[in-house]
């Protein structure tokens, strides 16, 4: 299961739209590696006034690396930490997650490419 979903939220579900600060507290709750990691890119994006700030570390474990997975496959996930955090979200392999300025395109778009994805590639990464 993706989220720890409390009952309140859930009766709220059933009788009409989700606010995303309600959904947001869910998804950080329920997968705190996953928010801890996008949280900290973000906000070494900010300091540095980069257009983008990216992972390279593996997850500390299968669980921490089964929340990335989980948050940034769901586009309800993706689309409301993109709006809370006002910024681009991109993944690559099991673990490199990057947070883009929203006017990066030229930046995402290079980052999203095949060839970023297979240069991405290490033997160590096959498996993850």
């Amino acid at each position: 299961m993706s989220l720890t979903v409390p009952n309140d939220l859930l009766d709220q579900a059933k009788t009409g739209d989700v606010d995303d600060a309600a959904f947001l507290a869910c998804v950080r709750d329920s997968l705190p590696y996953a928010w801890s990691l996008i949280s900290d890119l973000v906000r070494q994006r900010t300091e540095t006034g980069a257009v983008f700030a990216d992972n390279h570390t593996p997850p500390p474990s299968e669980e921490a690396r089964g929340e990335l997975l989980r948050c940034l496959a769901s586009d309800a996930m993706r689309g409301a930490l993109e709006r809370h955090f006002g910024v681009r979200l991109a993944f690559q392999n099991c673990h490199r997650v990057a947070v883009f300025d929203p006017t990066a395109t030229k930046e995402l778009a290079d980052f999203i490419t095949p060839r970023a994805q297979i240069l991405n590639q290490k033997p160590e990464l096959v498996d993850c």
